[in-house]
């Protein structure tokens, strides 16, 4: 189920976007500084932006979801309850998986932030979708909750992923790395060998990278693995 992106090009103002990519079936990491082009590839990957330039290809790809950064983008229920049944899901089985059981007829606007967001985000990853796309799915929530989603993107375990996140620590285990560079994306490679091509990876995976004792993936777990290799 890829997704190509055949000589993208797309300017706004003094913003220019390139690409020229492929997306295989697995899970992918887009990461970048803040203004460097993430949520643009987000926005072209899903169709809601259209390219100045160049082709996006969908092939194979029956059904695509895009979840924006701010949840409330996405709000269209009044309660807690009918925003579960829009997405076509069981509001029971969603609430008890976020952390929010018995809150069904509340109204919707009471939810702090964080509670929204992982209310989306329950909705999102239960959705059969063969692209899902992923544009800073880690702000607003907390380590626990963080991980959680993390955990949420692995159970999945079909089509294609693309997370877009400046998020350093918790990562899912990913299948390919890729980098916004000032508007133009840039590939790193299939994991594993990607994370040493990685130039934007956190310190901590950046020494273990010099120590010569690069973990497996990008996960907690791996990074602790390997960690844990130069105490031996």
């Amino acid at each position: 189920m890829p997704l190509l992106f055949e000589d993208v090009s797309y300017t706004r103002e003094q913003f220019h976007f390139t690409a020229d990519a492929l997306f295989e079936e697995g899970v992918h990491l887009v990461s970048g500084k803040v203004g460097s082009g993430k949520s643009t590839l987000a926005f072209i990957a899903s169709g809601l932006v259209q390219p100045g330039a160049g082709a996006v290809r969908h092939t194979q790809i029956r059904k695509s979801l895009l979840s924006m950064q701010f949840p409330e983008y996405h709000t269209t229920g009044i309660t807690l309850n009918e925003e579960v049944r829009s997405w076509g899901l069981d509001p029971d089985a969603i609430l008890s998986s976020t952390r929010l059981s018995g809150r069904g007829e509340q109204d919707i606007t009471i939810l702090s932030r964080g509670e929204l967001k992982r209310l989306h985000l329950g909705c999102v990853l239960s959705c059969d979708a063969d692209l899902l796309i992923l544009d800073e799915p880690f702000s607003a929530l907390d380590c626990r909750e963080k991980r959680a989603i993390c955990r949420k993107i692995v159970e999945r375990g079909h089509g294609t992923v693309i997370i877009c996140t400046h998020e350093q620590t918790w990562l899912p285990p990913v299948d390919y790395i890729w980098e916004m560079r000032d508007g133009t994306l840039v590939s790193c490679g299939r994991v594993p060998a990607a994370i040493s091509r990685w130039s934007l990876a956190p310190r901590h995976i950046k020494d273990l990278v010099e120590r010569g004792l690069a973990p497996g993936n990008i996960s907690p777990e791996a990074v602790m693995e390997a960690t844990c290799r130069t105490r031996e």
